[in-house]
């Protein structure tokens, strides 16, 4: 069996060593173990438990580990997130999940009145693109890898710089030009809100060149 008890905070795993396999199952005090069958060796594999077992098992590299010592990444045990414009109606995600997960240059993911919500993924070397909004200001965080910030009042002298990496937020005031460029060696992935929103309902751009495309239309 995995030995996570040492690392585990819970108050209830103090002292495991009387918890042996073959008596574990009617002699856990911790009252969120007040059905330990779903815990036996051939459920273990299919079902986790929402409450206590979840919200102490340790996570090491991206994996999570069950009783059994059995490794799966995290991800595979989380259905895909779908990543379509759910707005303007009441919603809810793993932004984090859904940026990493998106593999399109942009992908509105949330539309309302005042503002929105949208994941892009810059490929190695390139950029989103020199800009400007006039009326927007917009917002974005940096979910995976690293790239450079640039902005300024003018377009051919940008003195605003700054390196950005994962879990750094970008704050670019509505009339400043600006890019980000990916300067690392995975994609860069981000999720962009546009306050008020910058593009259509349901907008996709597969990739940079699509956008450009729709740009100059």
């Amino acid at each position: 069996m995995y030995n996570a008890y040492n690392a585990c905070p819970c108050p209830y795993f103090m002292d495991m060593t009387k918890h042996r396999p073959e008596t574990m199952y009617n002699a856990y005090p911790c009252p969120y173990f007040t059905n330990m069958q779903m815990y036996s060796p051939s459920y273990m594999n299919n079902q986790y438990d929402p409450g206590c077992m979840n919200q102490y098992m340790p996570y090491t590299d991206g994996m999570r580990y069950d009783l059994m010592s059995n490794a799966m990444p995290y991800s595979q045990k989380q259905p895909p997130i779908e990543l379509q414009d759910f707005g303007p109606y009441p919603y809810v995600v793993n932004i984090n999940e859904a940026a990493k997960q998106n593999n399109t240059f942009r992908t509105a993911l949330w539309t309302g009145k005042h503002l929105q919500v949208t994941l892009m993924s810059i490929n190695v070397g390139d950029d989103i693109g020199l800009e400007i909004h006039p009326n927007v200001d917009q917002f974005i965080r940096v979910e995976d890898g690293q790239g450079l910030v640039r902005m300024g009042k003018n377009k051919d002298r940008l003195d605003f710089q700054a390196n950005v990496s994962d879990e750094f937020a970008i704050m670019i005031p509505s009339g400043t030009w600006h890019n980000v460029i990916n300067t690392g060696n995975t994609p860069l992935k981000v999720y962009s809100i546009y306050a008020p929103p910058q593009h259509p309902h349901g907008t996709i751009h597969e990739t940079k060149a699509d956008a450009e495309a729709e740009a100059r239309e």
